[in-house]
């Protein structure tokens, strides 16, 4: 008989998950709590890495990226306090081989993979589905699992539970203990969603930045869609930002920039905007993501957060390899899992790490570190912008006579 786990999240984790399990030659089942599959979600950067994942788990077909073609001068603005711009380092300008998507772009994409054209090869989705209690034993794990729709419960067994359901897992809780022992709060949040059109003056592919000390509000241009908006923010009572309405949160967070046109028409875009992302920050630290038959996976094991900008390139990785230990070692759970996560750890330590650096890019905590910041990326965006200048005008010298670009 084939092996069968349980996946719990259907979000990119979840879905790179069991696509990594099924090539394995298990039978993955995933429980998502929704009623309904989620679409749409804000803007990411999917890095070399997930870009490469996307193509180990065969839905690089199946993935839509938004690039906006680069021009001379870029698509990147930074806007000082009297509304002047200037040039930028757009996040897409280097390094090489990263990707404009939306998180509903990889989502839909695995979703092709899971379902694969509604054949006998897709994977079985629960909807409105939660594990309630998981029993971990010598010869499987023991799930009890509860219908939303009817209030039902009942048992079944499974050989594997992969948690896959994000930054505050149930599963974590339930097998690993409370959150409080594996979120390190970092004191910021962030509001994320999909403006209907672009700032006015700006191009459609434009990015902009307007950045302060401890508050900082990002608008990415994207070559198909409407922009998306990225505000973060600094502050010391996390708790009570989950007090009142989230737009008065964010709004109050702004106060004193609003008179300023691109966070005015942002803040105006976010009142009228269908749903937003509003959250805080923490990053997820375990000495180890498994125990006995059940392993963790994406945000749920080692959320290095938003500033990290790798959540969903890292997620991808994450579930093609626990597929490829698994194949590895067919025979012998516990050293697939030990190969998975000694595979991929030193990854998961470097990119968390780094996002205590590319906080002060997104966020600056002070006066004098956003001055310092401005002018290292000035210096390389020079570098970056003569370069991709040089490409441009190779590439247009040598496209045939009369081809449009």
């Amino acid at each position: 008989m084939q092996k069968r786990a349980l996946v719990v999240g259907l979000g990119i984790a979840g879905m790179s998950a069991a696509i990594g399990l099924r090539r394995a030659g298990w039978t993955p089942v995933i429980v998502e709590r929704a009623p309904e599959r989620r679409t749409g979600g804000y803007f990411i950067f999917m890095f070399p890495e997930g870009v490469q994942a996307v193509a180990d788990l065969g839905i690089d077909e199946h993935l839509h990226t938004r690039n906006p073609e680069w021009r001379p001068g870029g698509n990147s603005w930074s806007v000082d306090r009297r509304g002047r711009r200037k040039p930028a380092l757009g996040l897409l300008d280097a390094p090489s081989g990263v990707a404009a998507v939306l998180r509903g772009d990889i989502e839909a994409a695995l979703w092709q993979g899971i379902t694969g054209n509604e054949t006998e090869d897709a994977v079985e989705v629960r909807f409105a589905t939660t594990p309630v209690e998981i029993t971990d034993g010598a010869g499987g794990v023991r799930v009890l699992l509860e219908d939303a729709g009817t209030g039902k419960q009942y048992r079944e067994d499974f050989d594997l539970v992969v948690g896959a359901d994000g930054m505050r897992s149930s599963v974590r809780r339930m097998v690993f203990g409370p959150d409080e022992d594996y979120l390190a709060n970092w004191k910021a949040m962030i509001c994320a969603f999909q403006l209907k059109e672009q700032v006015p003056s700006y191009e459609a592919g434009d990015s902009i930045i307007v950045s302060r000390p401890k508050r900082a509000m990002w608008v990415f241009g994207l070559a198909d869609h409407a922009p998306c908006a990225w505000l973060t923010y600094r502050t010391e009572d996390i708790p009570d930002r989950f007090a009142g309405p989230s737009i008065e949160q964010v709004r109050a967070a702004f106060s004193g920039m609003d008179d300023e046109p691109v966070v005015r028409h942002v803040l105006e875009s976010l009142e009228q905007a269908p749903d937003h992302v509003f959250d805080s920050i923490h990053q997820v630290k375990m000495p180890r993501w498994s125990t006995g038959r059940v392993v963790l996976v994406g945000d749920a094991a080692w959320c290095m957060n938003t500033y990290s900008a790798m959540g969903s390139s890292s997620s991808l990785r994450g579930g093609a390899a626990l597929g490829v230990a698994l194949r590895e070692h067919p025979d012998d759970l516990a050293a697939a899992l030990d190969a998975w996560e000694t595979g991929l750890r030193p990854y998961i330590t470097k990119q968390r790490r780094s996002a205590r650096v590319k906080q002060q890019r997104f966020v600056p905590s002070s006066r004098p570190v956003q001055v310092l910041v401005s002018g290292v990326l000035e210096l390389i965006r020079r570098v970056v912008h003569r370069r991709l200048a040089a490409g441009f005008t190779a590439a247009k010298a040598a496209a045939p006579a009369g081809t449009a670009r």
